[in-house]
């Protein structure tokens, strides 16, 4: 599979005290697929995800940038350049009461949970949609036993607007 990755950025595309969101570089790759397959990370998802699935992913991720001008960005810490996940914006491709819609999602590396990177990121995303990108509406999804997740969408202001 062929893939274009965006050079590397001088600056981030979304920043906060922590934190640096930016678009994928090929030095991601390993992180990312390290990331997918750790059972603990993808605990809500069917499996952890194969390494040719995860490369997959980041396709498709390359390829909401090219269409839409948005998409997920890795999340690093600045002060180290460590690569702690991702947050950001993807068009959810199923049909529900709720879309069509721009979802704002993370995932991030179980060594990164619990020191508020995600919400962090969340709030700055979301900021970022509602200003630069000029969304009219956001929304955040997850398994609801994903009990994690759910309290960085309530710590961003998110209702709980339905259970599925």
């Amino acid at each position: 599979m062929q893939r274009t990755l965006y050079p590397c950025m001088s600056n981030y595309v979304i920043t906060t005290e922590r934190l640096g969101l930016r678009h994928w570089l090929p030095a991601d790759t390993e992180a990312f697929i390290a990331m997918n397959s750790d059972p603990v990370v993808m605990q809500y998802f069917p499996q952890p995800l194969q390494p040719r699935q995860t490369l997959a992913m980041l396709q498709r991720i390359e390829d909401c940038f090219t269409t839409n001008h948005f998409g997920l960005y890795v999340a690093e810490e600045k002060r180290t350049q460590t690569f702690l996940g991702f947050t950001g914006f993807s068009i959810p491709d199923f049909n529900n009461f709720f879309t069509p819609c721009v979802e704002v999602g993370w995932r991030y590396r179980k060594e990164a949970w619990g020191k508020g990177f995600a919400t962090e990121a969340a709030k700055a995303c979301i900021d970022y949609g509602f200003t630069t990108l000029q969304f009219n509406r956001i929304i955040s999804f997850t398994a609801k036993i994903n009990l994690r997740s759910e309290a960085v969408m309530r710590a961003c202001r998110y209702g709980l607007c339905d259970r599925f």
